[in-house]
This record gives C-alpha cells, sequence and structure tokens, in this order.
C-alpha cells in the first residue's frame, strides 16, 4: 500500500446543508455521480455521501458508523489566515469548538464542526510551511 489517502469521504445525513457549507467556504464541486458530492483538493478528494448508503456500502447499520475521533486539519500560511477562516468558517453555518491561540507546540489553531459534526482543525504551524501550490508535508518534508 502507497502512503496516500486518496478520498476522504464523509458520510452525511443532509447533502444539501452540508455542501452548501463548503460551498460558502469558497470550495468548488468537481463533476461527480448524483449520489455524490465531491471537492477536489490538492492530490485528494473531499466526497460527501449519505450516510444510510455508506452505512449499506460498508454493509453495516448506519448507527454503527456513529462519529469517530477523527479531526480533518487545514493548514494556512499565518495566523492571521487562521483567524480569517474560523471566522468565514462561523458565518457559514460552522461551530465553534475551539478558539484561534497558541498551542503549545509552537503553532497556532482552531477547532470547529461542520453542519454535520465533521471536526476541522485550523492552524499555522511554522515548522511545516506550506509548498507553493498548498501542499502540507510533515516538518517541512517532501
Amino acid at each position: 500500500m502507497e502512503q496516500r489517502v486518496s478520498l476522504i469521504t464523509l458520510g452525511v445525513q443532509d447533502m444539501a446543508t452540508t455542501a452548501a457549507f463548503y460551498e460558502r467556504l469558497g470550495w468548488e464541486r468537481a463533476e461527480s455521480p448524483d449520489e455524490v458530492v465531491a471537492f477536489d483538493l490538492i492530490g485528494q478528494t473531499l466526497g460527501l455521501y449519505p450516510l444510510a448508503a455508506l452505512a449499506e456500502d460498508i454493509g453495516v447499520a448506519p448507527g454503527t458508523l456513529g462519529r469517530g475521533a477523527v479531526t480533518l486539519a487545514h493548514n494556512l500560511r499565518s495566523k492571521e489566515e487562521v483567524d480569517d477562516l474560523m471566522q468565514r468558517a462561523e458565518a457559514a453555518g460552522a461551530t465553534v469548538l475551539k478558539t484561534p491561540q497558541e498551542a503549545v507546540w509552537g503553532g497556532y489553531h482552531g477547532y470547529f464542526a461542520d453542519p454535520e459534526g465533521n471536526i476541522w482543525e485550523v492552524t499555522f504551524n511554522p515548522f511545516s510551511p506550506l509548498a507553493e501550490d498548498g501542499a502540507f508535508c510533515w516538518n517541512g518534508y517532501g
């Protein structure tokens, strides 16, 4: 198995509300089948898929999927960009879980939940600067 993630799928109950939330953040939909909403990322795709259909595809009851202890992170180039995105996310319908602040590891970050409860960390990490195209590499390597 190659060391990469190709597609991140979020099982959601309200496709329209969740898709609109990401669009309000400035994301654009990619061409996709009717039942899937997809947003192309740098080298990956974020897909929204009906929770019941995802459970059926896996072969489990929808209630077993629950909410895992997973966060998605969006790294930015400065503390100011973190503050700005957190404000835009809240205006778009996010619930702010942790206001942006200095992190014990030397960065700056905050957390919000999208309308379905998926948790995003918005962060500036001075030890992992982003590439010109926005690609992230742990500790700046890659």
